[in-house]
């Protein structure tokens, strides 16, 4: 058989820079090799098989719908996207769902939702909307989304830009609520910043920005993509902060690793500006999708996952703290997710994760010397012993 990674460079668009690793078969938390090696994944699809690979309740209810139907289009109805809706509003404590395919998209969704929200409700004058949101941010690579990314490599090269959007430091609540006029119709924010390395903002600053929205009559929209649906301890990043936004923004777990679906998740209110022909999507909330992601809804109702990364978490953090020895710089842990920025002197993220993969983990190296962690919700504390293990080695490996 001709060499799919030498196929891939040939005829693929060079927009990723992979490890030297090619995963043929995967099963819960490890993936093998075409080579035969076993690797713990401990990126996980970035939160998106936070129930591992092949969850079999997930398999199961897409077979059972692959057996029946999988497209319609949302030109009809059909019997899956109906309960999907109901379960997942109930799952986040609000009552109207708008399903899309990819993060990108319900982000895309959501900013237009605000704006039209804006305008229609809160009465900012047409065309003049604004959104805050936080520097260091990742929600996508659309046009849109990309206008207001501080990410030189996701940014340059791709303007003329979306005008409409105001950047504050993250974390800071105060640069917050300074940069609110008449003109602004939401807040943009990630609970916890993934791409950026799991940067946890400091204690209050969630709460602080809630109540600002709520006295300014904005809208806080929570991007939950990577850090909802149990990957921070809770079923929501924010709801461990003890905030409910306006809406939020889901996608990745939500379609258990097998589908794209996201969704963004909002009150009647606030959706209700949303009428036929203003937002579609021809495969948004298709039937094979919606099963799926009624099985993921199930999954998580009964909180033991959630639980299980909320007590990974003291734990996590008892093996790597030491590695602060072995030129760990910085340690971020929150849930069942790892932000560890490496000693520069000792080599880049990307070394790190090469290292890693040789020793048989995968991880994910974001902006220069920080990687990520973030095996699925399922590992065990052995799996979590051979990570500590195997990322001692590779550490210790880079030091010589």
């Amino acid at each position: 058989m001709t060499d799919p990674i030498a196929l891939e460079d040939q005829y693929g668009a060079h927009n990723y820079h992979p490890l030297p690793v090619t995963i043929a078969t995967a099963e819960g938390a490890w993936v093998t090799g075409t080579d035969g090696r076993r690797y713990l994944d401990c990126l996980a699809g970035y939160s998106a098989l936070n129930f591992g690979h092949r969850h079999p309740a997930l398999i199961a209810a897409a077979t059972e719908q692959l057996g029946r139907v999988t497209l319609t289009s949302r030109a009809f109805h059909h019997d899956q996207l109906g309960p999907f809706v109901a379960e997942l509003a109930a799952l986040a404590g609000k009552d109207a769902v708008l399903p899309m395919n990819s993060g990108a998209e319900a982000v895309e969704t959501a900013l237009k939702l605000a704006r039209r929200w804006g305008y229609l409700v809160k009465g900012v004058a047409d065309g003049e909307a604004t959104i805050i949101v936080a520097d260091g941010n990742f929600h996508g690579r659309t046009i849109s989304i990309i206008s207001f990314s501080g990410d030189a490599e996701a940014h340059d090269n791709y303007g003329p830009y979306t005008p409409g959007f105001r950047s504050v430091p993250y974390g800071d609540a105060a640069a917050l609520a300074a940069a609110i006029d008449d003109t602004t119709v939401a807040v943009l924010i990630e609970p916890v910043q993934g791409e950026a390395g799991v940067v946890v903002p400091p204690e209050g600053y969630l709460a602080a920005v809630r109540a600002t929205c709520t006295e300014r009559n904005v809208l806080m929209i929570a991007d939950e993509i990577q850090s909802g649906l149990g990957r921070a301890g809770a079923t929501f990043a924010s709801g461990r902060a003890g905030v409910v936004p306006d809406a939020y923004i889901l996608g990745k777990a939500l379609g258990g690793g097998i589908m794209p679906l996201s969704a963004v998740v909002t009150d009647r209110a606030i959706m209700d500006v949303i009428t036929p022909g203003t937002h579609g999507s021809t495969f948004g909330g298709n039937p094979l999708a919606a099963a799926v992601g009624r099985a993921v809804v199930k999954l998580l109702e009964p909180g033991d996952l959630q639980a299980a990364a909320l007590a990974f978490e003291p734990e996590l953090r008892d093996r790597l703290e030491p590695l602060r020895n072995h030129g760990v710089d910085g340690l971020r842990i929150h849930g069942l997710w790892v932000g560890l920025d490496l000693d520069p002197a000792l080599g880049t993220g990307r070394a790190l994760c090469e290292k890693l993969a040789d020793n048989g983990v995968l991880a994910k190296d974001t902006h220069g010397s920080t990687i990520r962690l973030s095996p699925p919700l399922i590992v065990t504390p052995d799996d979590l012993d051979h990570l500590t293990d195997r990322l001692t080695r590779a550490l210790k490996s880079l030091a010589r």
